[in-house]
């Protein structure tokens, strides 16, 4: 087992390394830069070779990538270029929690709601629940999140003005946001969980449960939904890292100060220190979120052997 975690953590830094250095040289290679709205301003030239030289803009992209590096080996994410004297490590700590809280919800959401919509439409196969959850699944898929939620603030804040479009002060700040994020991976889970389902209640163990007079309830929770979560937990690492981190577009539409709205804000504004530090932060907890999954897997079903 040690040496299974120790072989992922050492593909996880490749793949972190990897990452910071492709987004580094691909943030260079956009057109214009970080001050470039202060050149249409027809800011003097010399005031703006001043700022970049403040920032280290003005050297080779080589030597910025290996000063970046450098300061990364010691948690240093770097400076906004917008924000003045703000770290992007304290744009992280501010964003985050709030993206998190969200995304807390709605894993839970997605979670609690999927789950049980793939095992009632795997027991119900071909009858009204699975036709009505295989319905939905598919509606909750093929709509883009950015699509449902306007359609959704538009519907329950603009016409029934029922909820608030912004913020996340009360418990209905976060119904909105949360369905808008939540639907997709309940769709997803259901789908998954139907497909596992159907193939363990096929197995030969299942059949033997029920010969010794369990009843179903007890063959579904022991023994059945043990082996067809697995699907689920895999999927789990990569939606948890996604959902915690915040959507991008859910974030922004609803004006939510998290992680993801800034995100969306420093690609526009060419703020590249912050792209970097997000896309780092963002890329290193869906790594861990991966790691954790694969130990679960011996967790849940004994039978899986880490070949190591």
């Amino acid at each position: 087992m040690l040496g299974y975690i120790l072989k992922r953590i050492w593909a996880g830094v490749i793949t972190m390394i990897t990452l910071v250095t492709l987004t580094f040289f691909l943030t260079r290679a956009i057109p214009g830069g970080p001050f470039s709205p202060a050149a249409e301003r027809k800011v003097p030239e010399e005031v703006i070779a001043q700022i970049e030289q403040r920032y280290g803009l003005d050297q080779p992209v080589s030597v910025q990538y290996l000063r970046y590096m450098g300061n990364l080996l010691h948690g240093d994410l770097g400076v906004s270029f917008q924000e003045l004297d703000v770290s992007v490590n304290e744009i992280v700590a501010r964003g985050f929690p709030v993206s998190a809280r969200v995304g807390f919800v709605a894993t839970l959401v997605a979670l609690l709601l999927g789950i049980p919509l793939g095992i009632i439409s795997a027991l119900r196969r071909g009858k009204w629940p699975d036709r009505a959850s295989m319905i939905f699944a598919t509606v909750g898929i093929s709509i883009p999140s950015f699509v449902l939620t306007v359609l959704l603030l538009y519907l329950f804040a603009v016409v029934l003005k029922w909820l608030p479009t912004f913020g996340l002060t009360t418990w209905k700040h976060y119904l909105l946001p949360v369905t808008g994020l939540a639907v997709a991976p309940i769709a997803y889970i259901a789908r998954l969980m139907r497909s596992s389902m159907l193939e363990v209640m096929r197995q030969d163990y299942i059949r033997t449960a029920r010969a010794k007079g369990l009843s179903e309830l007890m063959v579904v929770l022991k023994h059945a939904l043990r082996n067809a979560i697995i699907p689920v937990v895999t999927y789990l690492g990569p939606l948890i890292a996604t959902l915690l981190t915040g959507s991008f577009v859910v974030e922004r539409i609803f004006s939510i100060p998290g992680i993801g709205r800034d995100y969306v804000s420093s690609i526009g504004d060419r703020d590249y220190a912050v792209i970097l530090g997000v896309t780092i932060f963002f890329g290193a907890l869906v790594v861990i979120m991966n790691i954790l999954v694969d130990i679960m897997y011996a967790v849940i079903d004994p039978r899986v052997k880490i070949d190591e």
